[in-house]
């Protein structure tokens, strides 16, 4: 069965990185935009980042252009506003499409192992979040769900 864990992707560094480096760690995988309403959210993971990542949580943030071009930055500018604005330290990656020809591999793969309401497989907006478990099971999250609200499942997955 293949899993999260399978797949490579290159981070905001542009240097390839493979997701098996966070085997046996629960992941929470969200595609993320600097220009959208729901940027402040960053805030939220960057806690669940802090408080959970010594019991195993990775956060892997993924920006996207792709919807109201709200990712419009090059990797540096990305990195930059992430640090400066939400003191960002949790691992950030190149920035990727989520639907469309272009799909990276990982989304393709978490979109089909937790579609969203009525059976989609597409993203709908940014923030979109994808909780996998160390045995990699996959639940998907809204972009309004707040990361705070994902604590019980954080702490169910970890556990």
């Amino acid at each position: 069965m293949t899993t999260a864990y399978d797949f490579s992707a290159k981070d905001i560094n542009g240097k390839q990185q493979k997701l098996s480096q966070y085997s046996g760690k629960t992941l929470l995988i969200v595609n993320t935009a600097s220009k959208c309403g729901f940027t402040p959210q960053y805030e939220g993971l960057q806690k669940l980042h802090e408080t959970y990542h010594d019991e195993g949580l990775a956060v892997l943030g993924f920006p996207c252009n792709q919807f109201g071009e709200q990712e419009p930055g090059d990797a540096a500018e990305i990195a930059g506003f992430c640090d400066l604005n939400y003191g960002v330290t949790f691992p950030m990656f190149a920035k990727v499409d989520v639907n469309g020809e272009s799909t990276a591999p990982l989304f393709e793969h978490l979109k089909k192992a937790a579609p969203g309401l009525l059976g989609s497989e597409t993203v709908k907006w940014n923030f979109t979040k994808f909780l996998v478990t160390p045995d990699g099971k996959v639940k998907r999250f809204a972009p309004k769900d707040e990361p705070a609200s994902l604590v019980k499942d954080i702490e169910k997955a970890l556990s």
